[in-house]
Order: structure tokens, then C-alpha cells, then sequence
């Protein structure tokens, strides 16, 4: 239920990543299927450019996939798709995995998503170790 918020999304990216919606005006509390224009900040201060996130769900019922099928302003693809199935313990198994493409600067822009997604994991586990508690 989480991966479906976008509180989870400015969450997870803070402070690295700061997102100010565009349009709409406001990023939805549940992501539904659709488009989504935002500015994005480098640790708050930094313009990194306009990204359209485009939000795709699908389900087989056992297994859920959120994808970000984006583009923007430095990265022509951003294609995210994070993957949550039970795992065999009972516990929740979640996977991102990421395609990017910007032409000459992918390599940097490689650079910058391994280290961007190493913190979103690390942000990730200490939200789930505190219950999904958001105020620490």
C-alpha cells in the first residue's frame, strides 16, 4: 500500500531529491494511472529540470508493479519499475529496477541514479524498521 503514495516518493527521495508539482498543481495522495508533471531540486536547492512521471499500475494478484515510464528535461528515458510480491518468510519482497537513457550525459545521469537509488533504499529500510512512523 505504501509504494502507492507519493508521501512514500518525497520520502524516500529527501533530501537528494525534492519534487514541486507542476501539473496538476498538487501530487496525488494514491498514484493512479496517469501523468504527472514536476520540478525537480538537487537537496533542495538545485534545479534538476522539468520530469513527467508517468504512473502505470498492473497486478496478477499476487505481485504488483508500480512503473514510471518518464521523461524530462535531462534524462530522455526514465523508466522505473518497482516489483512487490510476498516473499516465501512472509515478508514482502521489493525490487526496483531502472532503465535511463540521456544520450551524452547517461553516464552521469547513471551515476547519479545508483547513488539516488542506494539512498532510497537505505531510507527505505529505516521506514520500515520504525513501522512506517514518517515524523522520525
Amino acid at each position: 500500500e505504501e509504494v502507492r503514495t507519493s508521501r512514500l516518493l518525497e520520502h524516500v527521495a529527501a533530501p537528494v531529491v525534492r519534487f514541486r508539482p507542476a501539473s496538476p498543481s498538487e501530487l496525488p495522495p494514491i498514484w493512479s494511472d496517469g501523468s504527472y508533471e514536476v520540478r525537480m531540486l538537487l537537496f533542495g536547492l538545485l534545479p534538476a529540470g522539468k520530469q513527467l512521471i508517468r504512473i502505470s499500475r498492473s497486478s496478477d494478484g499476487r505481485a504488483h508493479t508500480l512503473r514510471d515510464d518518464g521523461v524530462g528535461q535531462l534524462a530522455e528515458t526514465w523508466d522505473h519499475r518497482i516489483f512487490v510480491q510476498p516473499s516465501p518468510d512472509g515478508g514482502t519482497d521489493y525490487t526496483d529496477v531502472l532503465y535511463v537513457h540521456a544520450g551524452a550525459l547517461t553516464p552521469f545521469v547513471w551515476a547519479f541514479a545508483h547513488f539516488f537509488y542506494r539512498h532510497r533504499q537505505r531510507r527505505w529500510r529505516a521506514l520500515v524498521s520504525r513501522g512506517f512512523d514518517y515524523g522520525s
